[in-house]
Formats: C-alpha cells, structure tokens, sequence
C-alpha cells in the first residue's frame, strides 16, 4: 500500500511540475498492513475515493458505464487487460498497481 499511495501521490500533481530528482526515503514512511487481502475492484474503490470521484465522475473521465465501475468495484465483474489501462491513465499509476494489489516488494 505504501507504494501505491507514493506513485499516487506522484500522479495526483495534475499540471503542477513535479521534481523528478526527488528521492523518498523508506525510513521517512512507516509501513501500514492490515493483513486484508484487496482486490483489483478494490484497487479502484480506493483511487477513486483517494481523488474524491464519484462513480459517475469516473465514468465521465473513462467512458466506462458507472454500472460497470460498480460491478468491477464490487467484484462481480472482471475487470480485464483494457479496463486496467484505463483505469491505470486515469489514475495516473501504472497498471500494476491495480492488477496486483497485494504484490509486495522488499526493494526500494
């Protein structure tokens, strides 16, 4: 989850600048797991509620029906190679972060 939120946080600048050269220091963070296995519709609720969208807003920006953002949400649907890169530009976080949500990695 800690580099989820960090990519994110990167993605979120929007128009503003970002500097590239910044580097983050793991032992600034402190990592957070609840031990709860997430989804990849469960990816989504989490970006989207991080940028404050609701599901029609979300349609909106992706051209995906909300019902549809409300099934994959609800894991009813799968979501599928093209919906991820359609979620993962919108969010600005690379497709990864949301097919593999429980991945963890012990570089960085």
């Amino acid at each position: 989850m800690l580099a989820l939120l960090l990519l994110f946080r990167a993605g979120r600048a929007g128009t503003r600048k970002i500097n590239a050269s910044l580097k983050y220091d793991r032992s600034d963070y402190v990592e957070f797991d609840l031990k709860v296995d997430r989804t990849p519709g469960d990816r989504i609720r989490i970006l989207r509620e991080l940028c404050e969208w609701s599901q029609k807003e979300l349609e909106a920006r992706t051209g995906i029906p909300q019902t549809t953002i409300s099934a994959i949400e609800n894991n009813k649907q799968n979501l599928g190679v093209e919906r991820t890169k359609v979620f993962a530009a919108v969010f600005r976080v690379h497709p990864s972060v949301i097919l593999f949500p429980n991945w963890k990695s012990d570089a960085a």
